[in-house]
């Protein structure tokens, strides 16, 4: 009976020590899985953050970098300096439109709406964007002073020159004005300056001709005396 007692003791001290050694062996391994599952989520949000370093090309991107491009020119263009009245006054007087010039070549002169005073050219292998000048001569001038190009207009044509280059790159341009000031300049052609020194050098010779008048005159009077004195005799 006693040994039969301690039999079961004995089997029961085995049972509560396998109890035991389970639940404990249960709480030292159970918390590794959440750890494993919380590293899952840390993975995962590395990879957008991975992602997102990686170079993409947007085209959105594109876009915006030509509408900044745009706001640039604007801010060129409203940097542009603002004209004088006179300068207004003489941008008044350009012609502007297609102009044909010598040996076939053309101009194409265009006003700038947005700023007022300032146009455009361009023709075969140029174009310049230009603003007028005032003169001594009363000739309209337009400038490109970056690029060194002068266009001059007078009344019967007009030229395009490249100071910087020192050649002419458009001569004999003419507008319908121009073309009609040109014919009127042929049915009545202005007085050559070489014609008023000659009108000048008349004036004196017709200036001089009285005063030879009383050198004939002297002798007349001069030789009155001598009958006289005859008479006295």
């Amino acid at each position: 009976m006693k040994n039969t007692l301690t039999s079961l003791a004995a089997a029961l001290g085995a049972v509560t020590w396998l109890a035991t050694a389970s639940l404990a062996m249960a709480q030292t391994t159970a918390p590794a899985k959440p750890a494993t599952a919380a590293a899952k989520p840390a993975a995962a949000a590395a990879k957008p953050a991975a992602a997102k370093k990686q170079p993409v090309i947007n085209p959105g991107n594109r876009t915006n970098l030509k509408s900044a491009a745009k706001n640039v020119a604007a801010g060129i263009e409203a940097a542009e300096a603002a004209l004088s009245p006179a300068e207004l006054a003489i941008a008044e007087r350009v012609h502007v439109g297609n102009l044909p010039c010598e040996l076939g070549a053309s101009v194409n002169l265009t006003a700038d709406a947005k700023n007022p005073g300032y146009f455009d050219i361009q023709g075969k292998n140029f174009k310049y964007r230009m603003f007028p000048v005032a003169t001594t001569t009363g000739a309209v001038r337009l400038e490109d002073q970056k690029a060194g190009a002068v266009w001059l207009q007078l009344g019967n044509k007009s030229m395009l020159m490249n100071q910087k280059l020192g050649i002419r790159l458009a001569d004999e341009c003419v507008s319908p004005t121009q073309h009609a000031f040109a014919e009127a300049m042929k049915l009545n052609p202005p007085a050559s300056v070489l014609d008023k020194p000659a009108a000048a050098a008349a004036a004196p010779v017709a200036a001089q001709a009285p005063a030879a008048a009383p050198a004939a005159t002297e002798p007349a009077t001069a030789a009155a005396p001598a009958p006289a004195a005859s008479a006295a005799k």
